[in-house]
């Protein structure tokens, strides 16, 4: 099913009060935060998965397993969770977000298990190498690596070969760019959904994502520039889709869900990925909150319990 969203949502004047006021203590709180790339990633990862920020501690989950799969460089990580009800009628691939410098597979474990749970898929989410220690193509190359074990080993390890994509952020750009290099080396698209989630596809910076400035809303303009810097070594043409999947050949690739909030630098991303989505003539939806900034399920608000909702829907209707 194809859907636009209401223009009505995209105006301001769409933006409750209390959403305009959450936002400026977000903001003001982040404000005193140092930057990553003045006290270096290691530095920045250790206080992120202590709380030391606007986000409470990370939460891990006894019910997370890990398996190792090979890879050209060496074992690869997956953290997987299974439906607690029974049988996965499914697989999902998850690649989190984190401006392929920091985040973690661990670290997102809430949301994880309430897709396995009431989407009814075995979630795999998968330990990239990051950057600046690892740059690209290593992260890519990663999760190309998973996607291709899951195609030949997802049912005999997870009972279903019926495979789902997503992720946040730099996550949901792994992704379409996953999407696109396994119809380029498998000849078709092994996934039946995918699930974008506020990513960025254009390391060119969209218009949103240039014009967003200073506001530390969880992700500003000197971010995205920043995290592209340290994910891309030297000289790269930005317009490569292997770079840039808003610059690919989209035809022939499986539905998805984009999600995005109106307060998001990257809410062109988005707009301009689902416009191309649907004319390449794939199936699309775009999902939008007005007022929701970068990374906003981690509010735990009622945006985040829709935007569940409607993940959880998009997966279970694509399910055979």
């Amino acid at each position: 099913m194809n859907t636009y969203p209401d223009p009505a949502l995209l105006h301001p004047g769409s933006i409750a009060p209390e959403i305009h006021q959450r936002n400026a203590q977000i903001a003001q709180a982040m404000s005193a935060l140092p930057e990553w790339w003045i006290i270096g990633p290691p530095a920045f990862r250790q206080n992120q998965r202590a709380g030391a920020g606007v986000f409470p501690p990370v939460v891990f989950s006894e019910r997370a397993t890990t398996r190792t799969i090979p890879s050209e460089t060496g074992p690869l990580r997956l953290r997987e969770f299974l439906p607690a009800s029974g049988q996965p009628r499914g697989v999902y691939l998850h690649i989190h977000g984190g401006g392929w410098v920091i985040g973690g597979a661990d670290m997102q474990d809430t949301m994880l298990l309430a897709l396995a749970d009431h989407a009814q898929v075995a979630v795999v989410s998968v330990h990239y190498r990051l950057a600046p220690e690892h740059r690209y193509p290593a992260a890519p190359d990663d999760c190309e690596t998973a996607a291709l074990w899951l195609v030949e080993h997802g049912l005999t390890a997870y009972g279903s070969d019926q495979l789902f994509i997503g992720g946040e952020s730099a996550g949901a750009h792994l992704s379409a760019v996953t999407l696109l290099r396994l119809r380029q080396r498998l000849g078709h698209c092994p996934f039946s959904g995918a699930n974008f989630n506020f990513g960025l596809f254009d390391m060119n910076l969209t218009p949103s994502a240039r014009a967003f400035g200073h506001e530390r809303l969880f992700l500003r303009t000197i971010d995205m520039v920043q995290f592209r810097d340290a994910f891309l070594p030297g000289a790269h043409n930005l317009h490569d889709p292997d770079i840039s999947p808003l610059y690919g050949e989209l035809q022939n690739l499986c539905p998805a869900l984009f999600t995005i909030g109106t307060r998001d630098a990257l809410l062109d991303d988005s707009l301009f990925m689902h416009a191309r989505w649907l004319a390449a003539g794939n199936a699309g939806q775009l999902d939008v909150y007005p007022g929701a900034p970068h990374a906003f399920f981690r509010l735990a608000d009622a945006h985040t319990q829709s935007s569940m909702a409607q993940q959880i829907q998009f997966i279970a209707s694509h399910l055979k």
